[in-house]
C-alpha cells in the first residue's frame, strides 16, 4: 500500500498496485466503491498482465482518509488522485475509470493532461443532473446532516448487498459531499471534455442500461463507443471477458 497527501493538512489518498511495464494502468472506482474490489480481477487476466497496475481508492472511500473539512467535488477528487499519480512517479497513464470514477478520470485529464495518455470509461456520468434514478440524485436529495444520521442506513437498505458491501464503508459525509458534487457537474462539464480530449477514448456501455444519451456526437468527437452484451452498470462483473479486451485495445 502506498500514500501521498492530497490536502495541506496531512490526509492521504491511498493506493495498492502491481508491478509492470509502463504506461501503468490506474483503476478508478465509482461513488461508493472500492478500486481493488471492482478491478482486481480484470488486471490479473493473462490478457493484461505484465503491466504496472494502481488500484486508487478516492477520498472518504475504501483504505483512503475522509477529513471532515475536504469539499469532495470532482474537481477535489481529481486533484487528490492527481497527487497520487505524482507521487507514484506517473506521467502517461492509462485511466481505467467506473461511473463517477470516469467522472473525476474526465476532470483530471483536462486539469492534468500530462497524466492521461488513454480513457477507458464505463458508464461515466457525463452530465450535470443525472436522472432520479441515479444513486447520486437519490443521495444528494437529502440535506447533509440528515444523510449522515439516518439517510446512509436506509440508502444502504435500498442499494442491494453487492453495492452496500462497498459503500458501508465510505464515509457517509464524504459519500454525501460527493454525490452533491456528482450531481452540480463538472465545469466544463463532463462530456465536453470527453469530446474534446485529444487521446485514445473508450466508452463502455452496458446494453441492459439502455443506448446511451449523445452516441452520436461522442463517436463523430473520436469516441470508441462500445455496447457491452448482457451486461448493465458494472460491466466488469456483468461480462469480464468484453471489459478486458476494451481494457487491452482489442474492441
Amino acid at each position: 500500500m502506498r500514500q501521498a497527501e492530497f490536502d495541506g493538512r496531512g490526509s492521504c489518498i491511498r493506493w495498492t498496485e502491481t508491478p509492470g511495464e509502463e504506461p501503468a494502468r490506474v483503476y478508478v472506482h465509482g461513488l461508493g466503491s472500492v478500486s481493488s474490489v471492482y478491478h482486481a480481477h480484470i488486471a490479473s487476466r493473462p490478457e493484461l498482465a505484465g503491466r504496472r497496475s494502481l488500484f486508487v481508492d478516492l477520498p472518504g472511500h475504501g483504505i483512503s482518509d475522509r477529513p471532515q473539512h475536504f469539499g469532495y467535488t470532482l474537481e477535489d477528487h481529481a486533484d487528490a488522485l492527481a497527487a497520487a499519480l505524482d507521487a507514484a512517479g506517473l506521467t502517461g497513464a492509462e485511466l481505467i475509470a467506473h461511473s463517477m470514477g470516469g467522472a473525476v478520470a474526465l476532470v483530471l485529464a483536462h486539469r492534468r493532461p500530462d497524466h492521461v495518455s488513454r480513457l477507458v470509461l464505463t458508464e461515466a456520468n457525463l452530465d450535470a443532473d443525472p436522472p432520479p434514478t441515479a444513486g447520486s440524485s437519490g443521495i444528494a436529495t437529502y440535506e447533509e446532516d440528515v444523510f449522515v444520521d439516518e439517510g446512509h442506513a436506509r440508502v444502504l437498505e435500498r442499494v442491494g448487498p453487492q453495492w452496500a458491501a462497498t459503500m458501508r464503508l465510505a464515509d457517509p459525509r464524504a459519500l454525501h459531499r460527493t454525490a452533491v458534487g456528482l450531481v452540480r457537474g463538472s465545469r466544463p462539464v463532463m462530456r465536453d471534455i470527453l469530446e474534446a480530449l485529444p487521446v485514445e477514448r473508450v466508452y463502455l456501455q452496458g446494453d441492459l442500461s439502455g443506448e446511451l444519451a449523445g452516441r452520436q456526437a461522442l463517436e463523430a468527437a473520436g469516441v470508441r463507443v462500445v455496447t457491452v452484451s448482457g451486461a448493465g452498470h458494472n460491466v466488469m462483473f456483468d461480462n469480464p471477458d468484453a471489459f478486458v479486451a476494451a481494457v487491452a485495445g482489442c474492441v
